[in-house]
């Protein structure tokens, strides 16, 4: 009994200094901080994008 409790031990702490997987969950923290931010700056621009998509509109049509 003792073996296996020194095994789970030691399986445990291994589980815990392992930090592959670190890298990969701190950029997707930071890609969905970027949408966040795109979102609301598209919310906050709205009116502003909209023009500025309806001039490069008009601009492509009359070409």
């Amino acid at each position: 009994m003792a073996k296996l409790a020194g095994r789970a031990l030691a399986s445990s702490r291994a589980l815990v200094a392992d930090e592959s997987g670190q890298g990969t969950t701190e950029y997707a923290i930071l890609v969905g901080v970027l949408v966040v931010i795109a979102i609301v700056a598209i919310i906050a621009f709205r009116d502003r994008v909209s023009e500025l998509w309806d001039a490069i509109a008009s601009g492509i049509n009359s070409l």
